[in-house]
């Protein structure tokens, strides 16, 4: 049996802060929030060094999240808002963070946080969030040259996945590994949209296919939307995936397999590509206005 009350969609919510820096003694804080459709992040910079961050579900009222995200950023740190010198609000919800000084779209800040967290090789970053995927073309500063976005279904993005973890009571942390736990590739789901996709699903197990086939069909289908994404704007090496789902290696693996490329690997978390890139767009920001000052 199920168990009724477990949220198989959520990711893991957490917050982190390196104790090795002091941060008291910093020229410039700053930070970037990012507040996306299903999760927020906020990154707290120390000299251009990444020291704290957050990241949590979006409740139903942007300022309120961007707020929490901040406040559990800043958690046992002994620091407060105001001991941060700038602050790039980002995302979906960039308007509605009301203790930021900017905002700055996600498409910049992705770019700007990606160079950060690959390296400035990374040419092509493909952003897949909660509502929509972006794939963006960049140079070795981090600024944007080109990007592409599709946001007319959420079958290729996370919210897409979430439905499909709940629908087959799988945690959305092991969709990836139990789709490439398969004796044999099955063929991807042939509809696009969640609403559809979801009822194919549904037949699909009547039929006796196992979850992890279905989950593969899913995950193959998923990967092969955001291929031709990319393949419209055109990959260049180096390339690198940010978002909720680079967590998935059921749609990472196959991404890879069809376009004959392997993406880029960083230590830091995937989802906190934007915010990154706010807090990194924040420093500047303050430096400028320090010079004109």
């Amino acid at each position: 049996m199920a168990d009724n009350n477990k949220e198989f969609w959520r990711w893991k919510e957490y917050n982190w802060h390196d104790e090795s820096i002091d941060w008291k003694g910093a020229e410039t804080i700053s930070a970037g929030v990012d507040v996306g459709s299903v999760s927020s992040q906020a990154v707290i910079m120390v000299d251009g060094q990444p020291y704290a961050f957050s990241n949590m579900r979006t409740g139903s009222d942007s300022p309120n999240s961007s707020q929490n995200a901040m406040n559990w950023a800043l958690e046992n740190t002994g620091m407060t808002i105001d001991d941060i010198h700038y602050i790039v609000g980002t995302g979906y919800g960039r308007v509605n963070v009301p203790f930021a000084h900017r905002a700055i779209t996600e498409i910049a800040c992705h770019a700007r946080g990606g160079n950060l967290m690959y390296g400035p090789t990374v040419r092509t970053i493909l952003d897949m969030g909660g509502q929509d995927c972006k794939a963006i073309r960049c140079d070795q500063r981090g600024k944007v040259t080109n990007f592409l976005m599709n946001d007319k279904c959420a079958a290729g993005t996370g919210r897409g996945m979430e439905v499909f973890a709940d629908l087959l009571a799988v945690s959305i942390e092991e969709v990836g590994d139990l789709s490439l736990d398969v004796e044999e590739e099955p063929p991807p789901v042939s509809s696009t949209c969640v609403v559809f996709a979801k009822s194919e699903a549904t037949s699909l197990l009547r039929e006796g296919w196992s979850k992890k086939k279905v989950l593969a069909a899913y995950c193959s289908a998923m990967a092969h939307r955001v291929v031709s994404l990319l393949e419209r704007i055109g990959v260049e090496e180096d390339f690198a995936i940010t978002g909720g789902i680079a967590k998935n290696s059921g749609v990472i693996n196959r991404l890879e397999k069809e376009l004959n490329v392997k993406s880029l690997k960083s230590k830091l978390d995937t989802q906190i590509a934007g915010a990154l890139g706010a807090a990194l767009f924040a420093k500047t920001l303050v430096e400028k206005q320090r010079k004109k000052g």
